[in-house]
């Protein structure tokens, strides 16, 4: 019996599930494609489901992991179909949040094949301004000479003073 050595066969089996997992994460993205920006004092995510069951749209939060999954059901079995581009079945997609969010006041809404998932903005995350305290004017060092480095003041500070 005569064997026959490819040193690619291992290489090749793992470039192939490389692939396909790619794919099925590609596949995702395509079923549920979204897009993410910040408004204010909110995060803004809309994923379009053009075709999905309403009901089957579930939106859930497990620590910092959001997930939306979605179903799409196949249309009637005894069809003869020309062309079938939609995917169909179930979806998901997770994103992992930041510590920034406030977790308990996310709102999701469906409303023409687009679900809108609002992701506030933590109070303690936010922007804010400090305001900076303003002294009336540093003293003179004691002992220290007239004009020299340590004599500090400017000349709308000496106006007032003189």
């Amino acid at each position: 019996m005569v064997t026959r050595f490819d040193p690619f066969r291992d290489v090749d089996r793992l470039a192939e599930r490389l692939f396909t997992a790619a794919s099925d994460v590609g596949q995702a993205a395509r079923a549920m494609p979204m897009d993410l920006y910040r408004s204010g004092d909110h995060y803004v995510l809309h994923v379009d489901l053009p075709g999905v069951d309403p009901g089957s749209v579930d939106v859930g939060v497990d620590g910092r992991v959001l997930t939306v999954r979605a179903q799409r059901s196949p249309r009637g079995e005894d069809l003869e179909w020309l062309t079938q581009e939609r995917p169909v079945g179930s979806f998901a997609r997770q994103l992992t949040l930041g510590s920034g969010l406030d977790l308990d006041r996310i709102e999701a809404t469906y409303e023409d094949g687009v679900l809108t998932v609002t992701l506030p903005v933590a109070e303690q995350a936010r922007p804010r301004r400090i305001e900076v305290a303003h002294r009336a004017g540093r003293q003179a060092v004691a002992g220290s000479a007239a004009g020299s480095v340590g004599s500090v003041g400017s000349a709308e500070q000496q106006a007032v003073e003189g």
